[in-house]
């Protein structure tokens, strides 16, 4: 079975596959998390607290979230293509969608790095 990435607040309750997220963005007090499907959902919580969220439900070995600066979640999986000069990140499944995300230079280039050296390993 799936693990599902499940948000909750007083109101409000999101369960998602984890494999289908794609990007969480913050943006104040709220978080906008965006699926493979096109769909998004904002939520009321702020970037750290989803990312506190996602440590307590994935496996600790699972690392595929990763936080990109202070407004950024990325699904590593999805990760594409990384121009830190250009500060723009394109995350993709190569075949059914497209999206563009900006971050610092400086996040982008030390996620750039990180990358090339697991790839090594």
């Amino acid at each position: 079975m799936k693990r599902r990435l499940i948000f909750t607040t007083t109101t409000e309750m999101l369960r998602v596959p984890a494999d289908m997220v794609v990007y969480i963005t913050a943006d104040g007090n709220y978080s906008a998390i965006t699926l493979a499907d096109g769909g998004s959902f904002v939520l009321t919580q702020q970037l750290g607290h989803i990312e506190r969220r996602i440590a307590e439900i994935m496996d600790s070995d699972d690392n595929r979230f990763i936080r990109i600066g202070k407004s950024l979640i990325v699904n590593r999986d999805f990760i594409t293509y990384i121009n830190p000069q250009r500060q723009k990140m394109v995350l993709s499944d190569c075949l059914s969608f497209r999206h563009e995300a900006s971050a610092s230079k400086e996040a982008l280039k030390a996620l750039k790095e990180l990358l090339e050296k697991e790839a090594t390993l």
